[in-house]
């Protein structure tokens, strides 16, 4: 019996000794994504995407097993695809319900079909919808709460969210100019200072991103702040890896199109971070937490889909070749696809010159039969077709803007028709732009011409504020029924890439020899 004691003695002492110092230690999980656009199945994009109820599966076992383990969406999700497109974002509530997100912050395609639709969808969620820094313009008050804060045992967690302030030039304007989008950093500095003192974690949920030709992204928003220990991020489609810190706060995105599940640990002992990580999630690893999809997203899916069948698979249009929407060549330089439908906008509008905004054009076209999913999918939102008269000197500086920010990709750059000009980024912006021509003559300054393009950019859109106040001598249909009569009547001829845009920085070796 005394040997029995001794042995319990020792045992306790042991625990002391070893034990104390998990005793108070804790692991906060954070899944993320970003720029989903409706992608929600793992065939989607070319069968890159992960798959919402993959996702799902995976995110509800962790937290079976950690109830420290929350899912934060940060925007531009209810809008993309046309199976979500055509339901103004109604199609995406029981998907996103079902999967067991906790928390989701509005991307600027997410105010697509207008703040009162996305007020409406937000009330059907069953997590919250945060926007610290989207107010009324007439009174200040904010569209949705700022922020929340989750409790487990001890520890809070305290979340606030922001929206960018592109989304005023991003979306169709005309659908929320009654809301303001205030300054994102002062919005964070005034969370931050609600948030800090009563919260162990303090967690910024934004679409705002880390292109640099934006005027705020999640960089400058840690570097101007103090207090932030995670940004999860969107808006630029950037894969961070293993994140991105700045000063001490690490931000994380996943890139686009669920081609990833974004996962943050966050590790505490006494109430205090002792380390932060992010790693990017692949669908095998996704399967390995769990390979059995989610049933009832599967279900929701085949449910919607077969509403939406008879819509979308009509056959509108025919091609004799594919052509590809790659995000980092249509948005950079001249592209068949971009051509394509900037000669759309000129046949219909019977303009001098027609230009797309290559952010209009969200994926590839295939060759053979075209369905009206195919058109949508590849011009999803619903902008018109208009002709107004502009002078020389107003194209010269809207075709500069088109190329201020290479070679970053701009969703902005123009795919032109009836118009060639070269550029040279190796000069100050502003002075890029050289040589201009309008069907074959050189650009007069002083002269009056029509030009084509969509309402989006001629409402400023892509911060084209020079167009704004354009005199509107013709409007025409939206983009997706442009384009499908155009296919229709002229296939894809004379869409290859010729030098309608040349970069001079590309002929330098040339030049020289000449």
């Amino acid at each position: 019996m005394l040997k029995q004691i001794k042995i319990l003695a020792l045992s306790a002492i042991l625990l002391i000794f070893f034990i104390p110092r998990g005793v108070n230690a804790e692991e906060i999980i954070i899944f993320h994504t970003n720029d989903m656009h409706s992608r929600i199945v793992n065939s989607d994009d070319s069968n890159k995407s992960i798959g919402l109820a993959e996702m799902a599966a995976a995110v509800k076992t962790v937290k079976k097993q950690n109830k420290l383990t929350y899912w934060f969406d940060a925007g531009d999700t209810l809008h993309g695809m046309p199976r979500i497109n055509i339901s103004k974002g109604e199609n995406m509530i029981p998907l996103l319900n079902a999967a067991g997100i906790d928390l989701f912050v509005p991307g600027n395609h997410d105010f697509n079909y207008g703040s009162d639709q996305l007020l409406k969808l937000a009330k059907k969620f069953k997590f919250s919808l945060l926007a610290a820094n989207v107010a009324y313009s007439n009174n200040g008050a904010k569209l949705f709460p700022a922020y929340k804060i989750f409790k487990q045992g001890n520890i809070k967690i305290g979340v606030f969210g922001l929206a960018t302030p592109e989304t005023a030039y991003k979306s169709s304007i005309v659908k929320f100019a009654k809301l303001d989008f205030i300054n994102p950093v002062e919005s964070a500095k005034e969370q931050i200072k609600i948030l800090r003192p009563q919260c162990d974690v303090l967690i910024a949920v934004m679409h705002m991103g880390v292109d640099k030709s934006s005027e705020f992204t999640s960089e400058r928003i840690a570097a101007e702040t103090e207090g932030i220990d995670v940004i999860i991020d969107g808006h630029s489609h950037t894969e961070l890896p293993e994140g991105l810190t700045v000063k001490n706060t690490l931000i994380a995105q996943t890139g686009c199109y669920e081609h990833f599940l974004g996962q943050v640990k966050i590790n505490l002992r006494d109430g205090k971070i002792i380390s932060k990580s992010a790693k990017l999630l692949t669908a095998e690893d996704v399967k390995k937490i769990n390979p059995t999809p989610d049933k009832r997203i599967i279900n929701q899916v085949i449910k919607m889909e077969k509403k939406n069948k008879k819509i979308l698979d009509e056959v509108v249009a025919h091609s004799d070749k594919a052509l590809t929407g790659e995000r980092e060549i249509i948005r950079r330089q001249e592209s068949e696809i971009g051509n394509l439908c900037a000669d759309a906008l000129r046949w219909k509008s019977g303009a001098d010159f027609a230009v797309m905004n290559c952010g209009g054009i969200r994926t590839s076209l295939p060759a053979g039969d075209i369905t009206r999913g195919n058109i949508l999918e590849i011009a999803p939102f619903g902008n018109l077709a208009k002709k107004v008269e502009i002078d020389g000197k107003t194209v010269r500086a809207m075709l500069e803007h088109s190329v201020f920010g290479y070679p970053a990709t701009f969703g902005g750059f123009l795919a032109v028709s009836g118009m060639n000009f070269t550029f040279d980024p190796s000069q100050p912006v502003g002075q890029r732009v050289q040589e201009i021509f309008i069907n074959g003559a050189p650009l007069d300054e002083n002269k009056i011409y029509t030009m084509s393009a969509l309402d989006f950019t001629l409402m400023g859109g892509d911060d084209y504020t020079m167009l704004k106040d354009l005199k509107v001598v013709g409007e025409f249909e939206t983009m997706d029924v442009v384009l499908t009569e155009y296919i229709n009547e002229n296939g894809t001829k004379g869409i290859e890439v010729e030098g309608r845009i040349k970069n001079l920085s590309e002929n330098v070796a040339e030049r020289k020899a000449a």
